[in-house]
């Protein structure tokens, strides 16, 4: 059974998110979406808010799971017999830092394989942090995340 483990702090869940998951499904027999809880960005959201977010988003797909998790991501993977550490990549601007953090894996976890995919071309300038800049602003979010983080966004902003 391969395991695809999909880290990211997910503040909030984007079209782009959901739809690397939703192919990501299709290629292995079990996908963690793995949502950090201790990040240094300062998350707009509380981790069971986020975990929330994603659950709702990726309901539909049978073989996803969506967990928070506190720990190191290598020792994440191993302790739920994860084969490979799933990672997207928007634009090459973000290839140096993701190659840099799969190098790190392959050396404290060398069983361990991360694979890059890239989101639909329509999705491909998407960011969380974007879509809370632009949220902040009062502009319209809904092209670019579930419709419950449209409203949990509009009343965190006010």
């Amino acid at each position: 059974m391969a395991i695809a483990i999909y880290p990211g702090t997910f503040d909030p869940i984007t079209n782009g998110h959901i739809d690397l998951v939703n192919r990501a499904s299709r290629l292995f027999d079990k996908v963690v979406v793995a949502i950090a809880v201790n990040v240094p960005k300062q998350p707009a959201f509380t981790i069971e808010e986020r975990v929330d977010f994603a659950r709702t988003a990726l309901a539909e797909v049978k073989n996803v799971e969506v967990t928070g998790f506190e720990s190191l991501l290598v020792d994440f993977v191993k302790e739920r017999g994860g084969d490979v550490i799933l990672r997207g990549l928007r634009a090459v601007s973000d290839f140096e830092h993701e190659f840099q953090l799969a190098s790190m894996n392959r050396h404290l976890a060398p069983e361990v394989e991360t694979m890059f995919l890239t989101p639909a071309e329509q999705f491909t300038y998407i960011s969380s942090s974007l879509v809370r800049e632009i949220a902040a602003l009062g502009g319209d979010i809904s092209p670019f995340v579930h419709e419950k983080v449209v409203a949990a966004l509009k009343d965190r902003m006010r």
